[in-house]
């Protein structure tokens, strides 16, 4: 019961008692036990409130804080997240979390209503359009959308990137796969289809834009030019694709609202040290989206997809067409580098080829011959710029000059004096000499 209800109940309950009693009633006399019978209220309590006259005072410790909250500790990140213009509480959430917090999202959703202030400046706001078009529906398993969304990085050395995300989503349920490339080229268009299509299968078509890697133009009739690379990797995997209008979200817009929701959920405030961690996080968190429940469409998009869309759409075979593409050619160059995501990667003298394959598996770039017969090198994926040597690199060793004429000229070298530890202030028979 609030203070404002105890204040009405127990007035009633004096009014009544006065209209009983007459000129009888006082307040000193007051039978605690009857009023406690009508209110509800413990003697105790009555018997305080009487000897303040029956006005409530608020609670001793109203208004005092505790230094040390289920926050303390994490503050700095949530205002990092209101500072990046992020309000989400279930982001701020995630993000405090995996710095170890084992608090609740009401402390998380109290801390940001508190302090919006630190929240940017929203942009203003157009008058909406109104409608323009109605969004169509697929069957199961008939059509994915894909899409490529990008961001800036910066490396820690005051220098910045752009990092290239491909997504692609179910029409039907909405079951997501992200992955991140260094760019958007078209070998890992081709990479980021094939890896989508081994985790959620091959559909009957894809909806996309006009992207210069997949069409170059239309004929006079309006009918698609394929680019001749993605017109045989769709004839080798085996699906079709459909050209979206531009603009039109109606068409497109599952996978548009996708980039967007990984940007901003994500994304947000997000660390990694190199490319491979960050589509192990990102792998991760599809697959707790995934299983979660979308009120957009009102199912759970694992679930709707394992029983209806999978049985609906094939496999993906690997075979040395598809690894082809999971493995783009790569050119040795003449001091035995192949170039691979901004990147050399040494290639051993004793292949006799000029080109090789090159393939990013989990934390390791493994170099191939050109039939994909044997494993040449194998280096470790690196964020650095310096060059990645192999063994057996060069066949020769490094020439090593000489002198030609006798050396004269001599220097010396003493032992290392070591430094001290800060105990030997302490000695105090140093110095002293023996009787």
């Amino acid at each position: 019961m609030s203070r404002d209800d105890y204040k009405l109940t127990i007035t009633q309950a004096i009014e009544e008692m006065k209209q009983r009693q007459g000129d009888s009633f006082s307040y000193s006399k007051m039978n605690l036990a009857e009023l406690s019978r009508m209110t509800g209220i413990s003697r105790a309590k009555l018997r305080r409130l009487k000897e303040n006259g029956f006005s409530f005072k608020p609670h001793g410790r109203t208004g005092i804080q505790y230094k040390d909250t289920v926050l303390t500790g994490y503050t700095e990140i949530l205002e990092g997240c209101l500072r990046s213009g992020i309000s989400n509480s279930s982001v701020c959430y995630d993000r405090v979390r995996e710095a170890g917090y084992r608090g609740s999202v009401s402390s998380v959703k109290r801390f940001i209503q508190k302090h919006r202030d630190l929240l940017p400046a929203k942009r203003q706001l157009i008058a909406p359009q109104g409608n323009r078009g109605r969004r169509f529906t697929t069957a199961p398993g008939e059509a994915y959308q894909m899409d490529w969304g990008f961001v800036n990085v910066d490396d820690g050395t005051g220098g910045t990137y752009q990092a290239a995300c491909f997504a692609m989503i179910c029409h039907h349920c909405g079951e997501r796969f992200v992955e991140f490339f260094p760019n958007a080229k078209q070998e890992n268009l081709f990479i980021g289809i094939l890896h989508g299509f081994a985790c959620m299968g091959i559909p009957k078509y894809i909806l996309t834009d006009n992207m210069r890697s997949v069409v170059i133009g239309r004929d006079t009739e309006g009918h698609p030019r394929w680019q001749k690379d993605y017109a045989v990797f769709m004839d080798t995997v085996g699906f079709q694709t459909k050209l979206c209008k531009p603009r039109h979200p109606f068409t497109k817009g599952k996978v548009e609202r996708l980039v967007r929701f990984v940007k901003n959920n994500f994304l947000a405030f997000r660390t990694f040290s190199n490319i491979t961690e960050l589509n192990f996080e990102a792998l991760g968190w599809c697959k707790r989206k995934n299983t979660e429940y979308n009120r957009s469409t009102a199912m759970v998009p694992e679930n709707e997809h394992s029983q209806h869309c999978r049985t609906k759409t094939s496999d993906l075979s690997y075979n040395k067409e598809t690894a082809a593409y999971l493995c783009p050619l790569r050119k040795i160059s003449f001091d035995g580098f192949v170039n691979y995501e901004g990147r050399r990667f040494g290639v051993p003298y004793w292949y006799g080829g000029s080109v090789c394959r090159v393939h990013r598996e989990d934390f390791k770039v493994l170099i191939y011959s050109e039939d994909l017969e044997q494993v040449l090198a194998e280096h470790d994926v690196t964020w650095s710029r310096r060059d990645s040597y192999c063994k057996d690199q060069y066949a020769l060793e490094q020439p090593e000059e000489f002198p030609t004429v006798p050396v004269k000229e001599r220097i010396y070298q003493i032992p290392s004096r070591e430094l001290p530890t800060g105990f030997e202030r302490f000695d105090f028979e140093e110095g002293l000499e023996d009787e």
